[in-house]
């Protein structure tokens, strides 16, 4: 498969030597605002990681050249509908994930059902804790918000997330935290006065989360629509 590169940083170098163990060609790396149509559009698909504000612009630009595109920036989600819509007028294709780790994913569904089973339980408090390193450019991180909306599905006593110290009784609470060299570590609490329960993903290093884009992109070759890391994992 023909891959491009939309972001070269740490992880655009990262999926760069994975997708070649993988046997895969990269046709194409393009940098941060420096958009070059001729070395993205001889790929099957591009796999973009970039920041929030270049992100919405790389993705309709490989809309409008035909290529299905991974997105692995978060921060940029308030733009979804467009992007929807611009998918599905142009018949495009995208994958967007705010974590690839496959392993995040899982912890996604186990989170859902942990919450579920929480919901008939009033006593117990919930909250989330992310903690990243200090380049992470979005807080609280994507993937914390998908943990919040996975459990406001279910807990019928919150109906928002907020990130901040203390909250409102009816609002879930996200904690960040920016320390040097965490790749990613997510947890979830549930507290009473009598015990707590929590479940965690720690990521040990950045590999998982560019091994599931690159999986990702094998997916999303030859498709057309707009698919989640669900459908690559059958959950």
């Amino acid at each position: 498969m023909k891959i491009a590169i939309i972001g070269y940083g740490k992880m655009g170098q990262l999926i760069e030597e994975l997708a070649l163990k993988r046997g895969h060609q990269i046709v194409g790396v393009v940098d941060v605002d420096q958009w070059d149509n001729e070395k993205i559009n001889k790929a099957d698909v591009a796999i973009e990681f970039t920041n929030p504000d270049s992100a919405f612009d790389n993705i309709i630009r490989c809309f409008n050249l035909n290529i299905p595109v991974v997105v692995g920036t978060t921060g940029w989600y308030d733009d979804f509908e467009i992007v929807k819509n611009k998918c599905n007028e142009l018949n495009g294709a995208l994958l967007a994930a705010t974590n690839f780790s496959l392993g995040v994913n899982i912890f996604f569904e186990i989170n859902k059902k942990l919450a579920s089973l929480m919901n008939a339980n009033k006593q117990y408090k919930p909250q989330i804790l992310e903690t990243h390193h200090l380049q992470k450019l979005d807080s609280p991180s994507g993937t914390a918000i998908t943990i919040a909306t996975g459990m406001l599905e279910e807990l019928t006593a919150y109906d928002s997330w907020k990130e901040a110290e203390k909250v409102k009784d009816h609002i879930l609470k996200i904690q960040s935290f920016r320390k040097a060299d965490i790749p990613g570590t997510h947890r979830v609490e549930y507290n009473s006065s009598e015990d707590k329960i929590s479940i965690e993903h720690e990521a040990l290093n950045r590999n998982g989360f560019a091994l599931g884009a690159v999986i990702a992109a094998e997916f999303l070759q030859d498709k057309k629509g707009i698919f989640s890391m669900k459908e690559v994992l059958g959950l």
